[in-house]
Protein backbone atom coordinates (compact mmCIF):
# COMPACT_ATOMS: atom_id res chain seq x y z
CA UNK A 1 0.00 0.00 0.00
CA UNK A 2 1.39 3.74 -0.78
CA UNK A 3 1.90 6.49 1.48
CA UNK A 4 -0.72 8.07 0.50
CA UNK A 5 -3.32 5.25 0.24
CA UNK A 6 -4.85 5.44 3.89
CA UNK A 7 -5.23 9.31 3.53
CA UNK A 8 -7.19 8.87 0.54
CA UNK A 9 -9.16 5.63 2.12
CA UNK A 10 -10.29 8.07 4.54
CA UNK A 11 -11.74 10.55 2.60
CA UNK A 12 -13.53 8.14 0.29
CA UNK A 13 -14.94 5.86 3.51
CA UNK A 14 -16.31 9.35 4.32
CA UNK A 15 -17.73 10.27 0.99
CA UNK A 16 -19.44 6.24 0.92
CA UNK A 17 -20.77 6.88 4.19
CA UNK A 18 -22.24 10.17 3.57
CA UNK A 19 -24.49 8.81 0.26
CA UNK A 20 -25.09 5.37 2.42
CA UNK A 21 -26.95 8.23 5.18
CA UNK A 22 -28.90 10.35 2.27
CA UNK A 23 -29.70 7.79 0.13
CA UNK A 24 -31.04 5.53 3.43
CA UNK A 25 -33.24 8.40 4.06
CA UNK A 26 -34.54 8.94 0.62
CA UNK A 27 -35.41 5.78 0.13
CA UNK A 28 -37.31 5.57 3.74
CA UNK A 29 -38.89 9.04 2.87
CA UNK A 30 -40.27 7.18 -0.53
CA UNK A 31 -42.08 4.74 1.89
CA UNK A 32 -39.43 1.78 2.59
CA UNK A 33 -39.54 0.24 5.57
CA UNK A 34 -36.68 0.54 7.69
CA UNK A 35 -36.35 -3.40 8.86
CA UNK A 36 -37.12 -4.86 5.35
CA UNK A 37 -34.25 -2.42 3.76
CA UNK A 38 -31.81 -3.64 6.15
CA UNK A 39 -32.31 -7.18 5.13
CA UNK A 40 -32.43 -6.20 1.37
CA UNK A 41 -29.08 -4.28 2.25
CA UNK A 42 -27.15 -7.56 4.14
CA UNK A 43 -28.68 -9.83 1.44
CA UNK A 44 -26.82 -7.40 -1.39
CA UNK A 45 -23.73 -6.82 0.26
CA UNK A 46 -23.41 -10.88 1.55
CA UNK A 47 -23.77 -12.24 -2.37
CA UNK A 48 -21.41 -9.43 -3.60
CA UNK A 49 -18.25 -10.35 -0.88
CA UNK A 50 -19.12 -14.22 -1.57
CA UNK A 51 -18.51 -13.61 -5.07
CA UNK A 52 -15.71 -11.74 -4.07
CA UNK A 53 -14.14 -14.88 -1.71
CA UNK A 54 -14.92 -17.13 -4.93
CA UNK A 55 -12.42 -15.01 -7.21
CA UNK A 56 -9.85 -13.84 -5.21
CA UNK A 57 -9.42 -16.38 -1.76
CA UNK A 58 -11.69 -19.49 -2.04
CA UNK A 59 -8.37 -21.45 -1.21
CA UNK A 60 -7.07 -19.37 1.69
CA UNK A 61 -9.89 -19.53 4.59
CA UNK A 62 -8.92 -20.12 8.44
CA UNK A 63 -10.11 -23.03 9.95
CA UNK A 64 -13.62 -22.00 11.17
CA UNK A 65 -13.96 -24.01 14.49
CA UNK A 66 -17.58 -23.55 16.33
CA UNK A 67 -16.88 -21.29 19.24
CA UNK A 68 -15.23 -18.67 16.49
CA UNK A 69 -18.45 -18.93 14.49
CA UNK A 70 -21.19 -18.55 17.38
CA UNK A 71 -18.64 -15.67 18.71
CA UNK A 72 -18.91 -14.18 15.21
CA UNK A 73 -22.80 -14.78 15.02
CA UNK A 74 -22.78 -12.91 17.88
CA UNK A 75 -20.85 -9.96 17.00
CA UNK A 76 -23.33 -10.32 13.36
CA UNK A 77 -26.38 -9.36 15.77
CA UNK A 78 -25.00 -6.62 17.96
CA UNK A 79 -23.28 -4.53 15.21
CA UNK A 80 -24.98 -5.70 11.81
CA UNK A 81 -28.58 -6.69 12.96
CA UNK A 82 -29.23 -4.46 16.26
CA UNK A 83 -26.57 -1.80 15.12
CA UNK A 84 -28.17 -0.96 11.48
CA UNK A 85 -31.85 -1.37 12.30
CA UNK A 86 -31.62 1.24 15.12
CA UNK A 87 -29.97 3.73 13.00
CA UNK A 88 -32.73 2.48 10.30
CA UNK A 89 -35.56 3.49 13.00
CA UNK A 90 -33.46 6.95 14.12
CA UNK A 91 -33.96 7.72 10.69
CA UNK A 92 -37.34 7.64 10.58
CA UNK A 93 -37.97 9.35 13.26
CA UNK A 94 -35.40 12.24 12.85
CA UNK A 95 -33.12 13.62 10.14
CA UNK A 96 -30.01 12.30 7.94
CA UNK A 97 -28.51 15.46 9.36
CA UNK A 98 -28.75 14.59 13.13
CA UNK A 99 -28.05 11.24 12.71
CA UNK A 100 -24.81 11.54 11.11
CA UNK A 101 -24.46 14.37 14.00
CA UNK A 102 -24.61 11.72 15.98
CA UNK A 103 -22.08 9.10 14.90
CA UNK A 104 -19.71 11.36 15.75
CA UNK A 105 -19.72 9.59 19.78
CA UNK A 106 -18.78 6.72 17.88
CA UNK A 107 -15.09 6.58 18.83
CA UNK A 108 -15.99 8.04 22.33
CA UNK A 109 -18.42 5.02 22.63
CA UNK A 110 -15.53 2.53 21.20
CA UNK A 111 -13.32 4.23 24.34
CA UNK A 112 -15.69 3.70 26.69
CA UNK A 113 -15.95 0.28 25.92
CA UNK A 114 -12.55 -0.40 25.47
CA UNK A 115 -11.47 0.88 29.11
CA UNK A 116 -14.31 -1.03 30.64
CA UNK A 117 -12.46 -4.19 28.64
CA UNK A 118 -8.67 -3.26 29.82
CA UNK A 119 -8.37 -2.98 26.24
CA UNK A 120 -7.53 1.26 26.94
CA UNK A 121 -6.32 2.76 30.06
CA UNK A 122 -7.76 5.61 31.72
CA UNK A 123 -5.45 8.10 34.18
CA UNK A 124 -7.53 10.87 35.48
CA UNK A 125 -4.03 12.09 37.29
CA UNK A 126 -2.79 12.96 33.70
CA UNK A 127 -3.47 15.31 31.07
CA UNK A 128 -4.67 13.17 28.56
CA UNK A 129 -7.06 11.38 30.94
CA UNK A 130 -8.46 14.40 32.06
CA UNK A 131 -9.41 15.06 28.37
CA UNK A 132 -10.47 11.92 27.31
CA UNK A 133 -12.79 12.26 30.14
CA UNK A 134 -13.80 15.67 29.51
CA UNK A 135 -14.53 14.86 25.85
CA UNK A 136 -17.19 12.07 26.92
CA UNK A 137 -18.86 14.43 29.19
CA UNK A 138 -18.99 16.81 26.35
CA UNK A 139 -20.25 14.23 23.87
CA UNK A 140 -22.90 13.22 26.35
CA UNK A 141 -23.87 16.82 26.46
CA UNK A 142 -24.41 17.24 22.70
CA UNK A 143 -26.84 14.55 22.59
CA UNK A 144 -29.19 16.01 24.88
CA UNK A 145 -28.75 20.05 23.24
CA UNK A 146 -29.61 17.77 19.93
CA UNK A 147 -32.72 15.87 21.37
CA UNK A 148 -34.01 18.70 23.61
CA UNK A 149 -32.97 22.06 22.36
CA UNK A 150 -34.19 23.27 18.98
CA UNK A 151 -34.21 27.19 18.43
CA UNK A 152 -34.33 29.14 15.55
CA UNK A 153 -35.07 26.96 12.60
CA UNK A 154 -33.00 27.41 9.21
CA UNK A 155 -34.51 26.51 6.02
CA UNK A 156 -32.38 26.02 2.71
CA UNK A 157 -32.87 28.85 0.32
CA UNK A 158 -32.93 25.81 -2.37
CA UNK A 159 -33.05 22.05 -2.64
CA UNK A 160 -32.76 19.72 -5.61
CA UNK A 161 -35.44 17.65 -4.52
CA UNK A 162 -38.70 16.36 -5.61
CA UNK A 163 -42.21 18.14 -4.27
CA UNK A 164 -43.19 14.54 -3.06
CA UNK A 165 -40.70 14.54 -0.33
CA UNK A 166 -42.26 17.90 1.06
CA UNK A 167 -44.42 16.84 3.65
CA UNK A 168 -41.05 14.75 5.18
CA UNK A 169 -39.51 18.10 4.83
CA UNK A 170 -42.72 19.77 6.92
CA UNK A 171 -43.34 16.89 8.84
CA UNK A 172 -39.68 16.80 10.28
CA UNK A 173 -39.68 20.42 11.07
CA UNK A 174 -43.13 20.39 13.30
CA UNK A 175 -42.42 17.16 15.02
CA UNK A 176 -39.03 18.29 16.25
CA UNK A 177 -39.21 17.70 20.00
CA UNK A 178 -41.75 15.29 19.77
CA UNK A 179 -41.69 11.99 21.31
CA UNK A 180 -40.85 10.28 18.29
CA UNK A 181 -37.43 12.81 17.88
CA UNK A 182 -36.37 12.19 21.39
CA UNK A 183 -37.07 8.26 20.79
CA UNK A 184 -34.77 8.97 17.67
CA UNK A 185 -32.02 10.81 18.98
CA UNK A 186 -31.36 8.02 21.64
CA UNK A 187 -31.89 5.07 19.30
CA UNK A 188 -29.57 6.66 16.93
CA UNK A 189 -27.01 6.93 20.32
CA UNK A 190 -27.73 3.15 21.24
CA UNK A 191 -26.81 2.18 17.95
CA UNK A 192 -23.43 3.86 18.24
CA UNK A 193 -23.07 2.01 21.46
CA UNK A 194 -23.35 -1.03 19.98
CA UNK A 195 -21.20 -0.50 17.30
CA UNK A 196 -18.16 0.73 19.77
CA UNK A 197 -18.94 -2.27 21.32
CA UNK A 198 -18.85 -4.22 18.31
CA UNK A 199 -15.30 -2.68 17.20
CA UNK A 200 -13.46 -3.61 20.57
CA UNK A 201 -14.79 -7.63 20.74
CA UNK A 202 -13.70 -7.66 17.17
CA UNK A 203 -9.75 -7.74 18.32
CA UNK A 204 -9.71 -10.69 20.34
CA UNK A 205 -12.15 -12.72 17.58
CA UNK A 206 -9.59 -11.65 15.04
CA UNK A 207 -6.76 -12.99 17.03
CA UNK A 208 -7.97 -16.26 16.28
CA UNK A 209 -9.70 -15.76 12.88
CA UNK A 210 -7.28 -13.44 10.73
CA UNK A 211 -8.72 -13.26 7.85
CA UNK A 212 -10.42 -10.46 7.41
CA UNK A 213 -12.42 -10.98 4.16
CA UNK A 214 -13.88 -14.43 5.04
CA UNK A 215 -14.68 -12.52 8.92
CA UNK A 216 -16.63 -9.92 7.09
CA UNK A 217 -18.72 -12.55 4.28
CA UNK A 218 -19.52 -14.78 7.41
CA UNK A 219 -20.96 -11.52 9.71
CA UNK A 220 -22.87 -10.46 6.96
CA UNK A 221 -24.60 -13.56 6.20
CA UNK A 222 -25.33 -14.48 9.47
CA UNK A 223 -26.65 -10.89 9.68
CA UNK A 224 -28.87 -10.85 6.44
CA UNK A 225 -30.06 -14.43 8.13
CA UNK A 226 -31.26 -12.29 11.40
CA UNK A 227 -32.39 -9.46 9.22
CA UNK A 228 -34.70 -11.72 7.46
CA UNK A 229 -36.03 -12.66 11.04
CA UNK A 230 -36.47 -9.68 12.73
CA UNK A 231 -37.79 -8.15 9.41
CA UNK A 232 -40.39 -10.94 8.79
CA UNK A 233 -41.71 -10.66 12.71
CA UNK A 234 -42.14 -7.17 12.20
CA UNK A 235 -43.85 -6.50 8.46
CA UNK A 236 -46.41 -9.31 7.93
CA UNK A 237 -47.84 -6.72 4.33
CA UNK A 238 -45.81 -8.85 1.41
CA UNK A 239 -46.76 -5.48 -1.07
CA UNK A 240 -44.32 -3.79 1.58
CA UNK A 241 -41.46 -5.94 -0.07
CA UNK A 242 -41.42 -5.52 -3.60
CA UNK A 243 -38.67 -3.22 -4.75
CA UNK A 244 -39.00 -1.18 -8.20
CA UNK A 245 -36.80 1.01 -10.23
CA UNK A 246 -36.41 3.83 -8.27
CA UNK A 247 -34.10 5.53 -5.31
CA UNK A 248 -35.15 2.67 -2.85
CA UNK A 249 -33.41 -0.49 -5.00
CA UNK A 250 -30.53 2.15 -5.88
CA UNK A 251 -30.11 2.48 -2.10
CA UNK A 252 -30.07 -0.44 -1.15
CA UNK A 253 -27.50 -1.72 -4.02
CA UNK A 254 -25.15 1.44 -2.97
CA UNK A 255 -25.36 0.02 0.71
CA UNK A 256 -24.80 -3.25 0.09
CA UNK A 257 -21.56 -3.11 -2.08
CA UNK A 258 -20.51 -0.03 -1.12
CA UNK A 259 -20.77 0.38 2.61
CA UNK A 260 -21.59 -3.07 3.64
CA UNK A 261 -18.52 -4.77 1.62
CA UNK A 262 -15.99 -2.01 0.25
CA UNK A 263 -16.23 0.40 2.94
CA UNK A 264 -15.65 -2.07 5.51
CA UNK A 265 -13.05 -3.77 3.44
CA UNK A 266 -11.13 -0.42 3.34
CA UNK A 267 -11.30 0.18 6.87
CA UNK A 268 -9.51 -2.66 7.62
CA UNK A 269 -6.80 -1.32 5.27
CA UNK A 270 -6.95 1.97 7.23
CA UNK A 271 -6.49 0.76 10.74
CA UNK A 272 -3.72 -1.56 9.71
CA UNK A 273 -1.34 1.21 8.29
CA UNK A 274 -2.53 3.83 10.68
CA UNK A 275 -4.80 2.48 13.63
CA UNK A 276 -8.40 3.03 14.42
CA UNK A 277 -7.90 6.62 15.98
CA UNK A 278 -6.77 8.05 12.48
CA UNK A 279 -9.79 6.64 11.36
CA UNK A 280 -12.16 8.10 13.83
CA UNK A 281 -10.59 11.33 12.83
CA UNK A 282 -13.04 11.43 9.23
CA UNK A 283 -16.20 11.36 11.70
CA UNK A 284 -16.67 15.22 11.59
CA UNK A 285 -16.34 14.93 7.90
CA UNK A 286 -19.30 12.81 7.62
CA UNK A 287 -21.61 14.81 9.92
CA UNK A 288 -20.74 17.88 7.58
CA UNK A 289 -20.73 16.62 4.33
CA UNK A 290 -24.35 15.03 5.23
CA UNK A 291 -25.47 18.16 6.90
CA UNK A 292 -24.65 20.52 3.58
CA UNK A 293 -26.35 17.60 1.41
CA UNK A 294 -29.48 17.02 3.18
CA UNK A 295 -29.89 20.50 3.14
CA UNK A 296 -29.79 20.79 -0.39
CA UNK A 297 -30.73 17.55 -1.74
CA UNK A 298 -33.33 16.42 0.44
CA UNK A 299 -34.76 19.76 1.67
CA UNK A 300 -34.23 19.24 5.13
CA UNK A 301 -34.43 22.19 7.74
CA UNK A 302 -31.85 22.32 10.08
CA UNK A 303 -31.68 24.48 13.82
CA UNK A 304 -29.72 26.20 15.90
CA UNK A 305 -29.78 23.47 18.25
CA UNK A 306 -28.20 20.80 15.85
CA UNK A 307 -25.54 23.16 15.03
CA UNK A 308 -25.05 23.55 18.83
CA UNK A 309 -25.10 19.96 19.70
CA UNK A 310 -22.80 19.34 16.13
CA UNK A 311 -19.50 21.99 18.16
CA UNK A 312 -20.09 19.99 21.40
CA UNK A 313 -19.65 16.82 19.81
CA UNK A 314 -17.23 17.49 17.27
CA UNK A 315 -15.31 19.77 20.12
CA UNK A 316 -15.99 16.46 22.46
CA UNK A 317 -14.59 14.13 19.69
CA UNK A 318 -11.20 15.83 19.35
CA UNK A 319 -10.54 16.00 23.10
CA UNK A 320 -11.06 12.56 23.44
CA UNK A 321 -8.78 11.67 20.31
CA UNK A 322 -6.31 14.05 21.43
CA UNK A 323 -5.93 11.99 25.05
CA UNK A 324 -6.01 8.64 22.46
CA UNK A 325 -2.64 9.83 20.71
CA UNK A 326 -1.10 10.65 24.14
CA UNK A 327 -1.79 6.95 24.75
CA UNK A 328 -1.97 5.11 21.95
CA UNK A 329 -2.42 1.28 23.58
CA UNK A 330 -5.77 0.83 21.70
CA UNK A 331 -4.56 1.61 18.31
CA UNK A 332 -1.55 -0.47 18.51
CA UNK A 333 -3.45 -3.79 20.15
CA UNK A 334 -6.35 -3.65 17.35
CA UNK A 335 -3.87 -3.23 14.59
CA UNK A 336 -1.72 -5.81 15.60
CA UNK A 337 -4.30 -8.70 13.80
CA UNK A 338 -4.16 -7.60 10.55
CA UNK A 339 0.14 -6.79 11.20
CA UNK A 340 0.59 -10.04 11.85
CA UNK A 341 -2.17 -11.59 8.89
CA UNK A 342 0.03 -9.25 6.37
CA UNK A 343 3.18 -11.00 7.84
CA UNK A 344 2.39 -14.07 7.37
CA UNK A 345 1.22 -13.73 3.91
CA UNK A 346 4.54 -11.99 3.30
CA UNK A 347 5.75 -15.22 4.56
CA UNK A 348 3.67 -17.74 2.67
CA UNK A 349 5.01 -15.84 -0.25
CA UNK A 350 8.75 -15.63 0.20
CA UNK A 351 10.20 -18.27 3.15
CA UNK A 352 7.99 -21.85 3.31
CA UNK A 353 9.56 -22.23 6.77
CA UNK A 354 8.16 -18.86 7.94
CA UNK A 355 4.73 -19.76 6.74
CA UNK A 356 4.54 -22.89 8.34
CA UNK A 357 5.61 -20.98 11.85
CA UNK A 358 2.57 -18.88 10.90
CA UNK A 359 0.16 -21.78 10.01
CA UNK A 360 1.18 -22.93 13.55
CA UNK A 361 0.73 -19.66 15.34
CA UNK A 362 -2.90 -19.29 13.96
Amino acid sequence: MGLKNPYLFNVLISIIQVGMTLLTKAAFNGGMKSFIFVFYRQMAGTIFLLLWVVMFERRSAAPLTLPVFFKIFALAFLGITLGVNLYGIALVYTSSSLVSVIYNCLPVSTFCFAVLLRKEKLNVRKIAGVAKLGGIAICMGGVATLAFFKGPILNPPFALHNAQYEPQRQHHVSTFGSTKWIVGCFLSFFSVSSWGLWYVLQIGVLKTYPSKLHFTSIQCLLSTIQSFLVAIAMERDLSEWKLTWNVTLLAVLYCGIMVTAIAHYLQSWVIASKGPVFLAMSTPLNSTLTTICSMFLLGESINVGSIVGEIMLVGGLYSVLWGQTQEPNLATESSLPVQVENECINAENEEPKNAETCYLAK
